[in-house]
């Protein structure tokens, strides 16, 4: 009776998730994990490297890859807004804006004050799904950027 269940749970079209803790997953589930980690960090270069470094057969990373992902990633757009104080300078805000780029952010919205003083103040909106965890690296590296004399973040979300 249970394989019917599975059987008409596939055909309506509606995926299902389970949180499921670690200790209890199939070897090959933990390796394919791994081995898609060693390949977002850029460990190793190919699929090959990958399952090779994890031992793992291909095959198996093949079949498990698009189902398995750790919690972190299954989170839904995070959205943060960062306040900064810019120097009334050309290209600042440029640059600003390809640092952020470069660490996979999405700028969503940005909104900037008429500059007083020779600084202004700019408030961008950033989601942040594909930056994993580096909120804070983000937030260090715009804190050091030539011309940012200011960066917090006011709203996450």
């Amino acid at each position: 009776m249970p394989d019917k269940h599975v059987a008409e749970e596939k055909t309506d079209g509606v995926e299902r998730y389970f949180l499921v803790r670690e200790d209890i997953l199939p070897e090959a589930l933990i390796k394919t994990v791994q081995a898609k980690e060693l390949l977002a960090r850029g460990e190793v270069k190919t699929i090959h490297e990958a399952v090779e470094q994890v031992e793992l057969s291909r095959s198996a990373f093949y079949k498990y890859k698009d189902g398995i992902y750790p919690l972190s990633k299954l989170d839904r757009e995070r959205i943060v807004t960062i306040s900064m104080d810019l120097e009334h300078r050309s290209g600042i805000l440029s640059r600003v804006l390809a640092l952020i780029a470069g660490l996979e952010g999405n700028v969503l919205t940005i909104h900037q004050t008429i500059p007083l003083q020779g600084v202004a103040n700019v408030v961008i909106s950033v989601e942040t799904s594909m930056m994993g965890e580096n909120v804070a690296f983000l937030l260090d590296k715009l804190r050091s950027q030539e011309g940012v004399s200011r960066a917090a973040v006011v709203g996450q979300g």
